[in-house]
């Protein structure tokens, strides 16, 4: 039989924002004798604390984290320096003989540590014509662009996605090719398990609505504050992100306190709508209730099932 704590096989914790994807990461490290691998495009960033969710040191409990805190606020984060840096990290970990855990919901940093994914080229002059163009045409009428030179990209992105719909069409450009060939084959690159979180959407939003409101007493616009003398203007990916971009403006005048509370509340909710649209799409990922009091169990028991069918059992056909 395939133990649990095989040698190789990652763990993924995946699923929408507010699921509790970390707390449940920390929990089978610790049962599995493993290392967390960060997963969230947001919580790479230094000084990005408070408006990620990122766990506190001591909420760690002393499980090895790698891949947080490794950008400046000025720096753009890259899904292929991610992919070779969270590789890198996932074998340096079974090569220690732990468990490597991968957890978070940016569903393509997800892929690109897990999957087949192709990273295509980019060219900041060409992605500036057509975030040109997108600014005179708008995201549906794009997105119709795309339908016309790839219908199978414009079918596997979402039609407000307007930052992929971009991306796609500089791929295009660049490469002479359809982006959809880029795309995720659903076959692993590396073996692993996909566990993800779900939660009922009214419980969710609530969630969502008291996170937000927890973010504020934790203090995020201080936190801005400092980041944005550290250059979190300058950052093209960091000042976009949740919250942040929602205080940059409050403490620019152009939203008040409560405006920028609701608005953050609101992408947010958004937020985990896209995620779970997208994690939902990929059949390998087996499905676990977020907040269930018995959730560690059914995640090791899923764990051992699924193991069982991802990786050849020894002198089994592969």
């Amino acid at each position: 039989m395939q133990e649990r704590s095989g040698p190789g096989v990652v763990v993924a914790v995946v699923g929408p924002t507010a699921t509790g994807k970390s707390d449940l990461a920390v929990d089978l490290a610790l049962a599995l004798g493993g290392e967390i691998v960060n997963a969230d495009a947001s919580q790479l960033y230094r000084g990005m604390d408070v408006g990620t969710a990122k766990l506190a040191p001591a909420e760690r409990r002393g499980v090895p984290h790698h891949q947080l805190d490794v950008l400046d606020v000025r720096q753009e984060a890259s899904v292929a320096a991610y992919q070779r840096e969270a590789r890198a990290d996932l074998a340096a970990i079974a090569g220690r003989s732990a468990r490597p855990v991968l957890v978070g919901g940016s569903g393509l940093y997800v892929r690109a540590a897990l999957d087949r994914l192709e990273i295509p080229p980019t060219d900041p002059g060409v992605r500036a014509a057509w975030e040109a163009r997108l600014a005179d045409v708008g995201t549906a009428a794009l997105h119709a662009r795309l339908a016309e030179v790839d219908p199978a990209a414009a079918a596997a992105i979402l039609p407000g996605n307007a930052r992929r719909v971009v991306r796609a069409l500089e791929v295009i450009e660049l490469t002479g090719r359809p982006f959809s060939a880029t795309l995720p084959d659903g076959r692993y690159a590396v073996p692993a398990v996909q566990l993800g979180l779900t939660a009922d959407r009214e419980l969710l939003d609530r969630r969502i609505d008291e996170r937000v409101e927890r973010m504020w007493a934790a203090g995020l616009v201080a936190e801005v504050e400092a980041l944005v003398a550290q250059g979190l203007r300058e950052g093209r990916t960091a000042s976009r992100a949740l919250g942040y971009s929602q205080v940059l403006d409050l403490l620019d005048g152009r939203r008040t306190d409560a405006d920028a509370r609701a608005d953050t509340a609101r992408g947010t909710r958004r937020l985990a709508r896209r995620q779970e649209s997208w994690f939902r799409r990929d059949p390998r990922i087996v499905w676990l209730p977020s907040g269930a009091p018995d959730l560690l169990d059914r995640a090791l028991r899923a764990l051992d099932t699924a193991v069982l069918t991802a990786v050849p059992a020894p002198n089994s056909p592969s």
